[in-house]
């Protein structure tokens, strides 16, 4: 078992260890809840219960990376199975309620809970007390820095980490620093066409309404864009990371066909689109090659389209008004 409570408040392992605790109670509440008699309240628990996607994508892209650079790629490849076992199983159980499946959302309930109940177990047993032993104080600042970006389960934003208070971290969308921006081509590089400064190109970034990550030609990611909204999560911990361990295990062998193929010159682009969460996901892969088109790596788009694909006529005036 990890050992909590001499740890303080805002370790990554800390907040694990409160969310625990809520997980632990909306499980029992929602298998003490009859769905049919009670289909409201089930409903809210059961929404309530599925925030554990935040646990889970801290733990894939922000403490998993780490644990990988200190030799340990268990987690990355068998736990990250098993959330989206828990994932599938949230989906059938929603399709079941809405589909008035009383009895049987009863018993996808059970399994579920007995599926997230077991993961805890393997944390408090397996994964955090090694994580303990293998992260430095440096190596949990910077996991607790990455997580602000992803969010957590908890109603109320977690005390900061006592490392980061002499640097408090801002997201992106709440950086409201009025910057002096130069067109001074002495402080700017020279591109294609045009000179920008780094500040400018990290502004034009953040601005894309595109996902952007490149992974160069060794297959480690050294690059995304920090928009403002994303439709994948996304944390510092991954630049440097291994592309094979930033994709869930079910979609690894398609990403790695991808990869070979461009690296071949037999590809230059592949193309997906999936429904996430309600809404139409375009997803491009786009083989990057020099002058003498040496494989230098891939560059990976996603975008939400789905007002994009509703467009219809024309629309010529600016309707502000």
């Amino acid at each position: 078992m990890t050992e909590t409570s001499a740890l303080p408040k805002g370790h990554p392992v800390s907040i694990y260890s409160e969310e625990k605790e809520l997980i632990q109670s909306l499980g029992k509440e929602l298998l003490e809840t009859d769905p049919e008699t009670e289909d409201q309240k089930f409903y809210n628990i059961f929404n309530q219960l599925q925030q554990i996607e935040r646990r889970f994508e801290r733990k894939e892209n922000q403490l998993f990376p780490v644990l990988e650079q200190k030799g340990w790629t268990g987690p990355s490849k068998n736990m990250w199975s098993f959330h989206d076992t828990i994932r599938e199983q949230f989906r059938l159980l929603r399709k079941k309620i809405e589909d008035k499946k009383f009895s049987e959302a009863t018993q996808d309930a059970q399994y579920l809970v007995s599926s997230i109940f077991r993961l805890l177990l393997v944390e408090d047993n397996v994964l955090f007390p090694n994580s303990m032993q293998l992260l430095s104080e440096d190596d949990w600042k910077q996991v607790r820095k990455g997580e602000e970006e992803i969010g957590w389960m908890l109603t109320d934003k977690p005390e900061g980490y006592p490392l980061l208070k002499e640097e408090e971290y801002v997201h992106p969308s709440m950086d409201h620093t009025k910057r002096e921006l130069s067109f001074d081509t002495e402080k700017a590089a020279h591109y294609d066409e045009g000179y920008m400064t780094v500040e400018q190109v990290n502004l034009l970034l953040r601005t894309m309404p595109l996902d952007l990550t490149y992974v160069d030609e060794n297959d480690k990611v050294i690059f995304y864009n920090r928009g403002k909204e994303r439709v994948f999560p996304r944390s510092a911990g991954i630049i440097g990371r291994e592309v094979k361990f930033c994709h869930p295990p079910k979609s690894v062998g398609t990403v790695l066909k991808i990869l070979e193929e461009f690296r071949r010159g037999t590809k230059n682009e592949a193309s997906f689109w999936i429904n996430f969460k309600g809404r139409l996901i375009y997803i491009r892969y786009f083989a990057v090659r020099d002058e003498q088109k040496k494989y230098r790596g891939v560059i990976e788009m996603s975008q939400d389209i789905t007002d994009i694909k509703s467009i219809e006529g024309e629309k010529r005036l600016l309707d502000w008004n």
